[in-house]
């Protein structure tokens, strides 16, 4: 199987066609049942201003923006590096938010932006990753098969977009 046609790269100023499409994902990946942080009822001008505060901290530099995009330019992935974190723990950055298109899953494309984030973080002098991810899915998967360390679970730490409560599995990978 040839793998999909995907770039992966980092977005330093995002722009408001990379919001939108950025926020088409978001939409997308929720509708789709994702658990990340957002109802149901979550509105394109909410995934907007959602991306806008991400965007924000890219530019100050708290944040760094991964995205990958189809052969057609369109953004079908992104996760971020957390890098602001607190005096005693300049060493550490927390990895959020990765989605995937569900038109662009199953072909790698999540493994990609799991290895240019590890990869990005090393560079930026990060020697610590901390995710968390919901229990039993595919995301914890493949976690666990890129070497990161199961820490634990926290039975119904967050909402599914359409209500219920869900597990989710803390990660670490020292780099």
């Amino acid at each position: 199987m040839t793998p999909a046609p995907f770039t992966v790269h980092e977005l330093g100023r995002p722009d408001s066609t990379d919001l939108s499409g950025l926020a088409e994902l978001l939409l997308d990946c929720v509708a789709g049942g994702a658990s990340v942080s957002f109802m149901a009822d979550l509105t394109p001008a909410q995934a907007q201003a959602f991306w806008q505060g991400v965007a924000d901290d890219v530019r100050a530099g708290r944040r760094a923006l991964l995205v990958a995009r189809d052969a057609a330019g369109d953004i079908v992935g992104t996760v971020q590096l957390v890098l602001a974190q607190p005096d005693n723990q300049p060493h550490r950055a927390d990895l959020a938010k990765m989605l995937v298109h569900r038109c662009a899953r199953r072909c790698g494309l999540a493994e990609r932006l799991m290895r240019a984030a590890e990869a990005l973080a090393h560079q930026r002098g990060k020697t610590l990753l901390v995710l968390d991810t919901v229990t039993g899915g595919d995301a914890e998967r493949l976690y666990a098969r890129l070497g990161w360390q199961r820490v634990g679970v926290i039975p119904g730490y967050a909402l599914w977009p359409q209500g219920g409560l869900c597990a989710t599995t803390v990660f670490y990978k020292p780099l």
